[in-house]
């Protein structure tokens, strides 16, 4: 029995836009929710929310069956990390704040079992293998991982093409946010200067053979990156659907 199919994977892989949301608010209960509202992806969020590896573990379990992918993103790319959340279920991750090929072939090697990588052989007592039950995992787990590299600096973009061309990649993800501060533009990713950067990017990645993605809460925008090619649309998070429902709904009642 080989390790689960990465659904999330072949449709990248197939050129398929596949569009999601931040699941920030460290709660299995929330997530399981959203699990049934129909986006293609749900993305555990580890850099800028209050989760941790049994946090991480509870969202998976409860977002097993839904139809929704599920991705991790790690705070920092730590192969010791990396290696716990592999061996916790986890078949997709987004690691941040990538500036360099050395960086990016770590990553690759730390996703992969010896002797093409690094990941410690531990997962046939682990939920990833179904502690035991899927035989094959060992042997079938590295064609299943979908490894997706952040680039958000100046230093990123610099080295975007040798990211990007890096085996064992498979989407890069432009951070408008971090890359507009970078820039010199904090708090306006919209700056024509961003901007152009970030279109330029995603010409750079789709021209490696690699899906391009990015963060992008302005229907206008995302619908712009998916006309460029981008196949990858992170749409929003939980937390910002909470506040503006909030919001909207007291509006009514002022």
């Amino acid at each position: 029995m080989p390790a689960p199919t990465n659904k999330l994977k072949s449709a990248l892989r197939a050129g398929k836009a596949q569009t999601g949301l931040w699941l920030s608010l460290a709660n299995s209960y929330s997530a399981e929710l959203l699990g049934d509202a129909g986006f293609d992806w749900l993305l555990i969020d580890g850099e800028h929310s209050p989760n941790d590896l049994q946090t991480i573990m509870q969202q998976l379990q409860v977002l097993r069956f839904s139809e929704s992918s599920v991705l991790v993103r790690p705070p920092v790319g730590e192969p010791w990390l990396i290696k716990q959340l592999l061996d916790a279920g986890a078949q997709s991750l987004l690691i941040p704040m990538v500036e360099s090929r050395a960086q990016a072939e770590l990553l690759v090697k730390s996703v992969r079992y010896p002797p093409r990588g690094i990941r410690g052989v531990g997962a046939g007592s682990a939920r990833a293998s179904h502690f035991g039950h899927i035989a094959d995992y060992t042997a079938t787990a590295d064609a299943e991982i979908l490894l997706m590299l952040q680039v958000e600096t100046r230093a990123g973009v610099a080295a975007l093409d040798d990211i990007a061309s890096t085996d064992g990649v498979d989407c890069v993800f432009i951070g408008p946010a971090d890359l507009s501060a970078d820039m010199g533009h904090l708090g306006n990713p919209f700056a024509p200067e961003v901007q152009a950067v970030i279109e330029d990017a995603f010409r750079r990645i789709i021209g490696h053979g690699k899906a391009a993605g990015v963060y992008m809460a302005n229907p206008d925008y995302a619908r712009r990156y998916l006309e460029l090619g981008a196949t990858f649309i992170a749409l929003g998070s939980d937390a910002s659907l909470l506040s503006q429902g909030a919001a909207q709904l007291k509006s009514l009642y002022a």
